[in-house]
């Protein structure tokens, strides 16, 4: 369990890491940011995730568990705005001339959350909320 936390922390420091350029970017252009509302939403959640990636880490290190409640919240919010934990692998599609490498990591960083919100239940059920007694 311990191990796995601290393996979320790590790639959700690396997140925080690879999202500050970005992050950044909207920052210094914010008077220059598209009006439309689908942009504008999506720009809104991008700032809302990049500090909420910063707490994550720091409370899954330290095996908290604030940590995984906070990685709740992140998960819809991943999944609009394309931040992945493992989204780090889609760059190996540099390395291929065919786009359909992208597109397949891509779709294997998709399934990498979806597997990583599975076990930060498992571990919430196991060791933050007790055991159930049998009925």
């Amino acid at each position: 369990m311990k191990n796995t936390l601290r393996f979320f922390a790590f790639l959700d420091m690396l997140s925080f890491i690879l999202l500050s350029e970005q992050v950044f970017r909207i920052l210094a252009n914010i008077r220059n940011l598209p009006p439309e509302a689908p942009s504008a939403i999506r720009i809104i959640l991008l700032l809302l995730i990049y500090p909420l990636l910063l707490l994550s880490a720091y409370y899954l290190f330290r095996i908290k568990k604030p940590g995984l409640i906070i990685s709740y919240i992140q998960f819809p919010i991943r999944l609009l705005v394309w931040v992945f934990s493992f989204g780090f692998i889609t760059s190996l599609s540099a390395y291929f001339s065919s786009p359909l490498v992208f597109d397949w990591l891509f779709r294997i960083a998709i399934v990498l959350e979806f597997f990583r919100l599975y076990f930060t239940i498992q571990i919430h059920r196991r060791y933050f909320r007790g055991l159930r007694r049998p009925d």
